[in-house]
């Protein structure tokens, strides 16, 4: 069975970020059958993702490293994906995600915006050794009430 988790990058959980990954994740579990998806608020973690030795941040690094498929999820700030969602990930050995597929999903204002820090959060899952799916998921934050309709076209598409 495919362990899949879920990791929004936004600094405010329940974001409409972090509803598309949910419904990403949802809609890949549906299509392979496997067990709904594991959520990692990283907002959530606050300041423990800072702090060695905290237990929240801990079982979220242990969830990535259990998991065989990562939907990995983020706003555009500045460019880019958040810095919480890198302080996260940086808490990975070399290569930690070897062996794991992970599928970028970025919201921005515009596509031109989502398309750019999709390819810099890709670029951040390969470095860490993952298989990323192509094509990733940018989605422009206008398009976001169609989440549902969203994830499930890319989850037909994707596998």
């Amino acid at each position: 069975m495919t362990a899949i988790v879920v990791v929004s990058g936004n600094p405010r959980a329940g974001s409409r970020t972090s509803a598309l990954a949910i419904a990403v994740g949802e809609a890949i579990a549906a299509r392979l059958g496997a067990a709904t998806p594991a959520v990692i608020e990283v907002g959530e973690l606050g300041a423990g993702l800072l702090t060695k030795g905290d237990e929240p941040t801990a079982a979220a690094v242990a969830a990535l490293a259990g998991a065989d498929l990562l939907v990995v999820a983020t706003p555009t700030y500045k460019g880019s994906y958040t810095g919480l969602l890198k302080v996260l990930l940086d808490q990975l050995p070399n290569q930690g995600l070897a062996g794991k597929r992970a599928v970028p999903v970025v919201t921005a204002g515009i596509a031109p915006q989502a398309a750019a820090a999709e390819a810099l959060l890709r670029q951040l899952l390969v470095e860490l050794g993952a298989t990323v799916l192509q094509p990733g998921l940018p989605v422009v934050e206008a398009d976001l009430p169609e989440t549902a309709e969203i994830a499930q076209k890319y989850a037909a598409a994707a596998l």
